[in-house]
């Protein structure tokens, strides 16, 4: 199936982009691409979005395990007929398979990709996490769409 196809273009991604933040940054090393808008930091995460759940590497690994293994059950129990959901969701979970081998590895997710959006510093993240980011837009997406044929039938 295309989805994972997408997956394993995302982890092969993810991991490619943090080897190299790795290889080549010093954590907090910073450098310019666009002033005041976006910039690679070099950044560790031992937590969730925004610094949550710091240290709680157990936690991360039984719900990264039961989102992987539900979303490999529910694509096999109902399949993909809808290029969008199929996208959405290879995406998901190659974001969510992306994050997880740093916290098995690692114990802690590298993230790099620091942006300032109308002065706001935004929280710094990677390739996997803007890959389950617009996974989940496609899903919803997708799932708006669909409400509004079967109201419109």
């Amino acid at each position: 199936m295309y989805l994972y196809i997408i997956a394993v273009v995302i982890i092969l991604l993810d991991q490619l982009t943090k080897w190299l933040i790795v290889s080549n940054m010093y954590v907090g090393e910073r450098i310019t691409i666009v002033e005041n808008f976006l910039y690679i930091t070099s950044h560790r995460n031992e937590g969730a979005a925004w610094g949550i759940f710091q240290g709680q590497m157990i936690f991360f690994y039984v719900i990264t395990m039961a989102f992987i293994i539900g979303m490999i059950w529910f694509i096999r129990k109902y399949g993909v007929r809808d290029k969008l959901f199929g996208i959405g969701m290879g995406l998901m979970l190659g974001g969510a398979i992306g994050n997880f081998i740093d916290r098995l590895f690692r114990q802690e997710v590298v993230d790099f990709v620091d942006t300032y959006i109308f002065s706001y510093n935004f929280p710094i993240f990677n390739v996997a996490d803007a890959a389950l980011v617009i996974g989940v837009i496609l899903i919803s997406i997708h799932i708006l769409l669909e409400e509004k044929r079967e109201k419109n039938k």
